[in-house]
């Protein structure tokens, strides 16, 4: 108990030093720069509060469950007796397939749970008057990522060079830039960006370290990273190829 409240209040003063360079620029700029008083301050210092408490406990959710939660599964899916096979068996990338079919479950249902994500797509379908539908978005999104973490699963274990990946998808990124509606461009751009939160960041990084630790031949520091990249380079691509489908679609119904 005493080890865990030590571990509690390194996570709070650890907080408050990224929390409050935050509040004073805002604090500074309303007072300082703007010079007009706060009319809701209450509720304000309250919200902030809530943050704070609710990125300590957060924190410590990723060290205590997550974290571990994503080695173990690693650990055990990339397990000999798992795969069924004796130490005299040489181990391939086609064994796998459990650990690629976990990558991309872990991607799809995190994604569509990730709170960045559902505030982007309430907004989208505000804007576009309905038009880009938000369940839509969260499942092209969620797509993306799911093919884009089993790809990146297999990098790992295959051990093939990530630059290849990486640049081949931007390739494929701009192709699809140029031929794309221009109104689902930004969004899909933004849509990368918005995976690699909260939710997703955790259990991805975890998933990475924990196959590059128990997978022969990788190593956690060489391999263990990169899963993200997958994560933010593939919706891109998803997305404006549901705009791309969308639009086809719709072309062919009015001819």
């Amino acid at each position: 108990m005493n080890a865990f409240l030590e571990q509690l209040r390194a996570t709070l003063t650890d907080t408050l030093g990224d929390v409050l360079p935050i509040v004073g620029i805002l604090f500074g700029f309303q007072l300082l720069v703007l010079r007009r008083p706060l009319h809701n301050s209450r509720e304000v210092v309250i919200g902030f509060v809530l943050v704070l408490t609710g990125l300590i406990l957060f924190l410590e959710g990723l060290d205590m469950a997550l974290f571990p939660l994503g080695k173990l599964m690693a650990s055990q899916l990339t397990a000999r007796e798992f795969l069924g096979l004796d130490d005299s068996q040489a181990i391939h990338w086609h064994h796998y397939l459990w650990v690629y079919l976990f990558a991309a479950a872990i991607g799809f249902s995190t994604t569509v749970a990730e709170p960045s994500l559902i505030a982007v797509a309430i907004k989208a379908n505000q804007v576009s008057a309905g038009a880009i539908s938000e369940w839509g978005l969260r499942i092209a999104v969620a797509i993306g990522v799911a093919f884009g973490i089993a790809l990146g699963s297999y990098r790992i274990i295959s051990g093939t060079p990530l630059h290849w990946y990486i640049i081949t998808g931007y390739v494929v990124v701009m192709g699809q830039t140029l031929i794309a509606p221009r109104s689902i461009i930004a969004l899909a751009y933004d849509s990368g960006g918005v995976t690699t939160s909260t939710v997703t960041v955790p259990l991805v990084a975890a998933l990475g370290l924990g196959l590059s630790s128990h997978v022969p031949g990788r190593n956690p520091l060489l391999d263990g990273f990169g899963l993200i990249a997958f994560a933010s380079l593939f919706p891109i691509m998803s997305v404006m190829g549901y705009a791309q489908l969308s639009s086809w679609l719709d072309h062919r119904k009015n001819r």
